[in-house]
């Protein structure tokens, strides 16, 4: 591979390649993937080849005909074969109303100019790497590419109207909103994504309610319903699943605001007056710093320092009267505190909620992946010591527990129950030294699995009950402190022993399933392992 890539260059010939490696299931970008890109960076660096041109390029759909079988996967249902059948009956999709295609093209800009502008950040890269050093810093160049095309795609991608409508539905609190409403808060949106930077699909001048009537007519009824014989037309997140595809592709721009939003909720959840719904710069300093490494593997964030982004987040929020700032008497500059402005309050706090609606989901699936650890300790009566489960039985089980707690009232998102949400999760509590992941074998016999780390496993009373104490149980409710808390859920210990009795339900079934991977099988012909082979009683597929 490596070989023809350099051919294709040094001849002249242009190539595409999709950095995401994939479709995204979520409407969000996805992480990069970094094969090809290793390559061509390996090609300038070798010298191989001289130069190579790299142009980022965006294409944003008006509706996605396959988000409903995406919802399918997230949710854990098997993705569906690929057959001739199923393409000649794809013919009929070419009369439904998909809407537009947008397709925007980045400035195109010169690889080697990257690498001599990274050599002057890091350090001197020589002609040949081969040392570990090197290796590293090759490494670091490489992830720095990766990041630099996808935050190019995202400088260039348009917000479709279908996004604008579908990230207002799932922002907004109550059952739905009237026409009238929801062409004001479109307005409101467009305005804010314009105002970070953003670009909007072009109207060709037409008044923003023949767009969203255009854009409600794309979606259909079956994601956005309409209350008829009512005074006003009243439309409403028919499917919030398939909906939330379309906020992703909006959620990019607001994520600094959304995760300062989420930090001051800590507050604003407690209830009482003004003066109790105040945070001091530290404690959000701290909170907004741990929900970007809770995402870190969710969204593309700004490359400048935390303290650098976050002071001007907290000015944009402030310019806009959502927040209030409270500075030092001493200098006038030093942020002591930060409340909601007076202003936000008395409009009902449509536009802090409206960054909190966009997180809340995320900062819930986070939850259920970290909620869905406890069942990762082994049961009292483990009697063969075994430490390990198979992650894809793991997973499916956490979005078992996940649609449980949904359904009782307890997660307040269907779609934090995504399966891909949570494997992300998975990934950064393996960053984090709190689970460790086993690849799978080469021959595909062995599955990856996946276990607590020793400092991370919690203990168990003696009547066999897991404690709702230590550092897994401390780090769910650092999680849980931002959590939406709607009229119908509170937390508190009630709460706590239904879920500890959930966990203990599921995660049961998970160690009996798994109960015959404890064994090791020896070398091939073995008469015992035969003889254990036969005895082994899987438990039935759920």
């Amino acid at each position: 591979m490596p070989a023809y890539l350099d051919t294709l260059l040094q001849e002249g010939h242009n190539f595409e390649c999709f950095v995401e490696g994939g479709r995204s299931r979520t409407g969000k970008l996805l992480q990069p993937k970094f094969g090809i890109l290793s390559f061509l960076l390996e090609s300038v660096l070798s010298g191989q080849v001289e130069d190579a041109i790299i142009c980022p390029v965006s294409t944003q759909y008006d509706k996605v005909i396959e988000v409903d079988s995406y919802i399918s996967e997230l949710l854990g249902q098997p993705k569906p074969k690929e057959s001739l059948g199923n393409f000649l009956s794809s013919s009929s999709v070419l009369s439904l109303k998909l809407g537009r295609v947008d397709v925007r093209f980045h400035e195109p800009w010169s690889l080697r100019d990257f690498i001599n502008e990274q050599k002057l950040r890091l350090t001197t890269l020589p002609p040949q790497m081969k040392t570990p050093e090197d290796i590293i810093l090759k490494r670091r160049l490489l992830t720095t590419l990766g990041y630099k095309v996808l935050s190019d795609i995202n400088a260039v991608s348009v917000v479709m109207p279908t996004a604008l409508v579908g990230t207002v539905l799932l922002t907004l609190r109550g059952r739905g909103a009237g026409k009238s409403e929801l062409v004001r808060r479109v307005d409101w949106l467009t305005e804010r994504v314009k105002k970070q930077g953003g670009r909007i699909a072009h109207f060709s001048g037409l008044p923003t309610t023949v767009v969203v009537e255009r854009a409600l007519e794309v979606l259909g009824q079956n994601l956005v319903g309409e209350h008829r014989n009512l005074p006003e037309k009243t439309y409403y997140a028919a499917d919030r699943f398939q909906l939330s595809f379309y906020r992703n592709m909006t959620i990019h721009l607001f994520v600094s605001e959304a995760l300062v939003s989420a930090a001051l909720y800590t507050k604003v959840k407690l209830g009482g007056g003004p003066e109790y719904q105040s945070i001091s710069y530290n404690d959000l300093y701290d909170y907004v710093y741990f929900l970007s490494q809770l995402f870190r593997g969710e969204f593309i964030f700004p490359t400048t320092p935390l303290a650098e982004n976050l002071t001007n987040t907290l000015t944009g929020l402030e310019a806009d009267n959502i927040i209030a700032i409270k500075r030092s008497e001493h200098d006038g500059s030093t942020v002591e505190s930060t409340s909601l402005d007076e202003s936000e309050r008395l409009s009902g706090r449509e536009n802090y909620d409206f960054y909190c609606f966009l997180i809340w989901p995320f900062i819930e699936a986070s939850w259920l992946g970290a909620i869905s650890l406890l069942m990762l300790t082994p049961p009292s009566t483990n009697a063969s010591q075994q430490t390990s489960l198979p992650l894809n039985s793991v997973v499916t089980q956490a979005q078992r527990l996940g649609k449980t707690l949904y359904a009782q009232g307890d997660i307040s998102y269907l779609e934090a129950v995504n399966r891909e949400t949570l494997r992300n999760a998975y990934t950064r509590f393996a960053e984090s030294g709190i689970i460790f992941i086993t690849s799978p074998s080469k021959d595909g016999k062995i599955p990856a699995s996946v276990r607590l780390t020793p400092e991370w496993l919690p203990e168990r009373t003696e009547d066999g009950q897991i404690k709702a104490q230590g550092k897994l149980w401390e780090y769910c409710e650092s999680i849980s402190k931002a959590r939406r808390e709607g009229k119908n859920r509170r937390d508190g210990n009630t709460v706590i022993r239904r879920i500890f009795g959930l966990v203990e339900l599921v995660g049961t079934e998970l160690w009996k399933g798994a109960e015959p991977s404890k064994v090791i099988a020896p070398k091939t012909g073995d008469a015992e392992w035969k003889a254990k082979r036969r005895e082994i009683r899987t438990a039935p597929k759920l």
